[in-house]
């Protein structure tokens, strides 16, 4: 390629590439990126949807977070019975990748911190795939709880990672939709878990649960580094290269460049955030949204509703239960699929509000169903038209969750956190999610044998206080950069 193109103008048409205030030519500077990112840039270099591949990358991560949640569903009678345990005894099985996940939701941001989002989710990987083989082998319940918690450490890093990743590699007029795709890939690793579960034996079923970690290791060697976080570690060469291979070899960066070089100007990689400063409002802020949304997100008690859905299913004279979960899990799937959609249309706000006010109006219905079946005989058309409602409402309520609660709050996390307290605040606000997710699922048997009306009320007047969080605080993030959205908190 010559030195010096020209159009049919005769003007010149060579793209300026920023690097330490001096002009480099596209020639050698592509060379100089294919030397520095090898495999990746290899691959990336004549791919126009270099981000989009990227993502799917990653995306193998929430399947697998995906996968980890809905196994259980489908194996439950075949392990109790196998392995000979109770209910209560596989009920700690299943609420042990909650507890893994906050362990791993408090080592990811510094995981992520000090070496990278590719480098964590490797890491993260690796448990994961130690668990699924522990739980195949199992003949016990020993190996299966160990294999649940090594499965969840793994999860509540990727729950972390993933969205900081894509959120710091996407353009800002793609950042809502790509970043969905987080939750996408976890409601389709549900409904694999699901569907498998209908014909394959158990452990089979936890063989195949190593395969999104099995594909994403070797993926990861093919995707850059996020050059946010290739800036705040002082490696400038390669943080220009990654983001150049993202955007293609005939953009011009240097405008982003300039903002994200600004962007870490003020921090250090071995800056210290003490807990004094997140007094300041720039820090507190954010902080408090990200968890606000993230604890309400789990809060509606969606995980509770899905537990209960096989029963609301045969109150509702569906005998088949177990398709009927897979048509929810496909639901669930087309609807966050939606959101992919909308999130760089609609807004991230207005998606919430819409969301968190459609969960509040099923709920109501859920809770005003059950309340109405306690006072009809089971006989009478009344009761059994209370069933129907109840399941009109349950599959009400995973549409409105599927289209704002469930995949914006990941993105929004990801989007506001300043840079020098990501990682700090990051895994704090997972955390608590991952808290919330616990107590949930802990709390929802005792809650609903106390009473359904009066469970499906509580979640109702939680997803009614989402709506006027939302209203009050969360800030529209759609069509800005991640500097502009760190910049608005100071």
């Amino acid at each position: 390629m010559s030195f010096r193109e020209e159009n049919e103008e005769g003007r010149d048409i060579r793209k300026p590439f920023l690097h330490t205030g001096s002009w480099y030519r596209m020639g050698s500077r592509q060379s100089s990126m294919m030397d520095k990112l090898g495999s990746s840039a290899q691959v990336l270099r004549d791919n126009s949807v270099s981000v989009v591949f990227c993502v799917l990358v990653v995306a193998l991560g929430p399947i697998q977070y995906g996968f980890t949640g809905g196994y259980s569903s489908p194996t439950e009678a075949d392990i109790i019975n196998d392995l000979a345990l109770s209910i209560s005894e596989f009920s700690i099985f299943g609420s042990l990748s909650n507890v893994g996940a906050m362990v791993g939701a408090i080592a990811s941001g510094q995981l992520a911190e000090y070496i990278g989002r590719k480098g964590s989710l490797m890491i993260a990987s690796i448990p994961n795939i130690i668990g699924w083989l522990a739980i195949s082998f199992a003949h016990d319940s020993s190996f299966l709880y160990m294999g649940r918690l090594l499965e969840g450490f793994g999860v509540g890093v990727i729950s972390y990672t993933v969205p900081v990743y894509i959120a710091e590699i996407a353009p800002q007029n793609m950042r809502g939709g790509l970043g969905s795709v987080n939750q996408l890939s976890v409601t389709i690793g549900i409904l694999l878990a699901y569907l498998l579960g209908l014909f394959v034996h158990w452990r089979i079923l936890a063989v195949l649960g190593i395969l999104p970690c099995t594909i994403l290791i070797p993926g990861l060697f093919f995707v850059p580094e996020s050059p946010r976080w290739l800036a705040k570690m002082g490696m400038m060469d390669d943080f220009e290269a990654s983001l150049q291979v993202l955007r293609g070899f005939d953009t011009d960066i240097s405008i982003e460049v300039n903002e994200i070089k600004r962007s870490v100007a003020s921090t250090s990689r071995r800056t210290t955030i003490r807990f004094s400063d997140l007094k300041r409002r720039r820090y507190w802020f954010p902080l408090m949204i990200g968890i606000g949304l993230l604890v309400l997100q789990q809060a509606s008690g969606i995980n509770g509703v899905l537990f209960y859905s096989t029963t609301i299913f045969e109150a509702a004279g569906i005998s088949s239960s177990n398709v009927a979960t897979c048509g929810l899990g496909a639901i669930q799937v087309i609807a966050t699929g939606v959101t992919t959609w909308l999130a760089d249309k609609a807004g991230r706000r207005l998606l919430l509000i819409i969301s968190s006010s459609g969960m509040t109006a099923s709920l109501l219905l859920v809770s005003v169903s059950f309340y109405l079946k306690d006072i009809f005989s089971e006989d009478s058309h009344l009761y059994s038209l209370m069933g129907i409602l109840s399941l009109v409402g349950i599959v009400t309520f995973v549409i409105a969750f599927s289209l704002g609660i469930g995949p914006i709050p990941w993105v929004i996390m990801s989007e506001i956190m300043p840079v020098n307290i990501k990682s700090l605040a990051g895994s704090v606000a997972t955390l608590f999610n991952w808290l919330t997710a616990w107590l949930i699922t802990m709390t929802a048997n005792l809650l609903l044998n106390w009473s359904s009306g009066g469970t499906f009320t509580l979640y109702t007047v939680l997803s009614a206080f989402t709506v006027v969080f939302v209203a009050l605080w969360v800030p529209e993030t759609k069509g800005r950069t991640l500097e502009e959205i760190q910049w608005s908190f100071r």
